[in-house]
């Protein structure tokens, strides 16, 4: 059964600046000083093939960590330098699955079903009188509803109710700068970005900043993404 999900981190980009170590181990060292944890590298990025040139260097993984082949060719990539990550193509990608999603969901469900109250109002029953609303109770209360009970029959997660009744691009938009960023960015200068709380509305003042922050990267910067273990 889905349970209700706190803020977590599972993907956080480190951001280098040019000249500066960026390998793996760099970047694991800086997200265990932040978070305390460690990771592994996470294939997040599409790789970058210029014209002309591209047909070359599409063979030769340098300025690029932790890169995957196909058919000898490397496609996607942990990080590496900004100029070598295919950004547009890594969001575009995002987008096109996050838009499947969203239309398979108002299929079967949006145009089914009533809208129905998300697990936030209910949680906040619970938080105001913890004696007279149960956290089991309140979530027996969420679940009845016959929207929430047509996600999980049809494996759609209900706590992602808020952000599909947003609409598809409120939906789309999200899930595109997810795939950019992840849960969390370490910036060049060691700060952590990262959002308030689990709300969506949270999320996205997070992972506009965190956007707005990689777009300002000069394309010599480095990129890494950790998936937190």
């Amino acid at each position: 059964m889905p349970t209700p999900r706190p803020l977590t981190i599972q993907v956080v980009t480190v951001c280098f600046a040019a000249g500066e170590d960026a390998d793996w181990f760099a970047a694991s060292v800086k997200v265990h000083d932040h978070l305390h944890a460690h990771g592994t590298p996470a294939r997040r990025y599409h790789v970058r093939h210029r014209r002309l040139i591209g047909w070359l260097t599409r063979f030769f993984s340098y300025h690029l960590l932790d890169a995957v082949r196909r058919f000898g060719a490397i496609t996607m990539a942990a990080g590496g330098r900004k100029s070598r990550l295919d950004l547009t193509g890594t969001a575009a990608n995002a987008a096109h699955d996050a838009t499947r999603r969203w239309r398979a969901w108002n299929a079967h469900i949006g145009a089914t079903t009533r809208p129905a109250r998300p697990w936030e109002d209910y949680l906040a029953q619970h938080l105001a009188d913890p004696a007279k609303v149960t956290l089991n109770e309140a979530r027996r209360r969420f679940e009845q509803q016959p929207r929430v009970l047509a996600m999980l029959a049809h494996s759609f997660d209900p706590y992602e109710l808020p952000v599909y009744q947003a609409g598809e691009g409120t939906y789309v938009g999200l899930y595109w700068r997810i795939a950019l960023i992840g849960d969390a960015l370490i910036t060049t200068d060691g700060r952590l970005l990262i959002a308030a709380s689990a709300s969506v509305a949270d999320r996205f003042r997070f992972l506009n900043a965190a956007c707005a922050y990689l777009r300002s990267l000069r394309s010599n910067a480095r990129l890494c993404a950790v998936a937190i273990a």
